[in-house]
């Protein structure tokens, strides 16, 4: 047998096996009800797409698998949920990648908080903490005072002001009486004289 003889039947024996192969993966994705493409059978078979374009018989098996429609032809098409799944993967990733940088940004902010936090008790003597909470209960308290202090002075003097308008009024009726009583000739009397 000549080396070209050898090599043609080598190559007739790899189709074969092949062949075999697809008819093996088409079998079981039909007992799956998966759906029948030239890239899924080239996957499952452990095939190239090429070898099933190009191969007749491969093809025939795959239109007759799909129920009389070529398999190039739907393979060609993209299945719209497919394309669907795939731009959500893509999102969900876009996302996922987004988070994790937003992520090390917020740890990285914190640490260098906590460092700060951690700097501001080493300035502190030990007894810091508590001097600084009784400072401010005491500050609190003098606010609270002062705040009571203030209302009450401002009652003294709205007080204040309502007698002084009350005393006003009453002077002003007592002159107006006075004046009554003492007449016009009176009241010559008391304004200043004319020059002459």
């Amino acid at each position: 047998m000549s080396t070209t003889a050898a090599a043609i039947e080598a190559r007739r024996a790899a189709t074969a096996q092949m062949l075999q192969r697809v008819g093996q993966a088409l079998r079981q994705m039909r007992r799956e009800h998966a759906r029948i493409t030239v890239a899924a059978v080239a996957r499952r078979a452990g095939v190239s797409r090429t070898f099933l374009y190009q191969n007749d018989q491969a093809r025939r098996l795959i239109a007759t698998a799909a129920g009389d429609r070529t398999a190039a032809a739907q393979d060609s098409k993209p299945d719209p949920a497919e394309a669907s799944w795939r731009q959500r993967a893509l999102n969900a990733e876009h996302e996922l990648k987004r988070a994790h940088s937003e992520i090390a940004t917020h740890r990285n902010q914190i640490g260098e908080l906590l460092g700060r936090i951690r700097d501001l008790e080493h300035d502190l003597p030990p007894d810091g903490v508590q001097r600084v909470l009784a400072e401010n209960h005491n500050l609190r308290a003098q606010v609270r005072q002062l705040a009571q202090d203030h209302r009450q002075l401002e009652e003294r003097l709205a007080g204040a002001r309502d007698n002084n308008r009350f005393l006003d009024k009453r002077i002003a009726d007592l002159e107006a009486q006075l004046a009554e009583r003492q007449g016009p000739g009176c009241l010559a009397a008391t304004s200043p004289a004319s020059p002459t």
